[in-house]
């Protein structure tokens, strides 16, 4: 049996930004069940867009292999079409239950950037997300050079 970092990490990250969420929420005067509830909804939404975003913007090769389509545990996901997932769902969802959408919003913006911080190792740990070969000292040994390590970057 393989153990999969990448998906313990991004599951970390998302349930260390549930917590949060979850505690910071008390301080704007939002219940623990309004991020209960959300969690449901937003993380399978996060997903999708996710896969999406990056099946758009890799079109030319999933127009020839459109069965790759729904591969998932081949990669290919994109932080930027999960977010703009989680957003729609939060305009929706804050609606529906008569939440006021930009106080949530402040509360959400801090788990989000507290769970892209640790997810952002996951790429480390699948040896992607890595910029340009450098000769600084932090430079990290990936894909045989020493390159700047971008996601640490993005994660500090």
């Amino acid at each position: 049996m393989s153990v999969y970092w990448y998906g313990i990490i991004i599951a970390l990250a998302i349930a260390v930004g549930y917590f949060v969420a979850r505690r910071l929420g008390k301080h704007f005067g939002l219940e623990g069940w309004v991020f209960d509830k959300f969690m449901l909804w937003v993380i399978p939404a996060a997903f999708i867009g996710a896969r999406l975003w990056y099946v758009i913007f890799n079109l030319n090769y999933y127009s020839l292999y459109p069965g790759k389509i729904f591969a998932v545990w081949e990669g290919g996901l994109a932080i930027h079409g999960g977010i703009f997932a989680g957003v729609a769902v939060a305009l929706i969802w804050t609606r529906v239950k008569k939440i006021k959408f930009l106080r949530f919003a402040d509360v959400m913006s801090v788990a989000l950037i507290l769970g892209q911080a640790i997810g952002r190792w996951a790429n480390y740990v699948n040896q992607e997300a890595y910029g340009k070969p450098t000769d600084l000292p932090w430079a990290m040994y990936i894909a045989g050079e020493y390159r700047h390590p971008t996601f640490l970057y993005e994660s500090i």
